[in-house]
């Protein structure tokens, strides 16, 4: 009886570490070239940004940030290809090793530096472009429960101040500056720098 159920443990383990690592490794394989230049990238970027990181492999072992995002393209991958609870299985194990919560569906941009992470909050709908700098307890939410449209698009290059927030199906373009406790609630146009709740634009 005991072996029956070793076997039918090791059989379910089995199962759920092929659900977990098949579709991120036939597509690793497919794409290494593109994902290994990725890599590379998003390190020089966070070394770039923070004078204290003294080295790559400081970034890739204690850099949490970088973590999330990478943990979030494994549950990405895991989303597209259908296993919506393998996602969320490795989205929640994301937010317990980094305090960073992603949504298995959300898109993410190249070089996304999420810095002194803890508390950031990205819902399913999101959209994130290239070159954004998220700080610690920034929200990008639903103020709706219906299907649909209901996160925030970002543009390219944007920054978000600490605990600021982006609420509903809104648009941030290119190159905006969203100010610390700030909360956006409408589009705002690009170039523009925005404080306050509800933000406004002040430059």
């Amino acid at each position: 009886m005991e072996h029956r159920k070793s076997s039918i443990i090791h059989m379910a383990a089995g199962t759920l570490a092929s659900i977990l690592l098949l579709p991120c490794l036939v597509r690793l394989v497919r794409h290494r070239k593109e994902w290994s230049e990725t890599l590379r990238d998003e390190i020089r970027m966070v070394r770039d940004y923070d004078p204290s990181i003294t080295s790559d492999a400081q970034v890739v072992l204690t850099y949490s940030g970088l973590h999330a995002v990478w943990l979030h393209r494994w549950a990405n991958q895991l989303w597209i290809h259908k296993h919506q609870l393998a996602a969320q299985f490795v989205c929640q194990f994301a937010r317990v090793l980094t305090g960073i919560e992603i949504h298995p569906a959300a898109e993410i941009g190249k070089r996304l530096l999420i810095d002194h992470g803890t508390g950031v909050v990205i819902g399913e709908t999101a959209v994130i472009g290239d070159d954004v700098v998220i700080y610690q307890g920034v929200t990008l939410g639903g103020v709706k429960n219906q299907p649909g449209w209901r996160h925030p698009h970002i543009g390219n290059n944007v920054l978000f101040g600490a605990g600021a927030a982006a609420l509903g199906a809104i648009t941030i373009e290119d190159g905006v500056k969203v100010g610390a406790h700030s909360v956006v609630l409408s589009d705002v146009p690009a170039g523009h720098t925005v404080v306050g709740a509800p933000a406004k634009i002040v430059r």
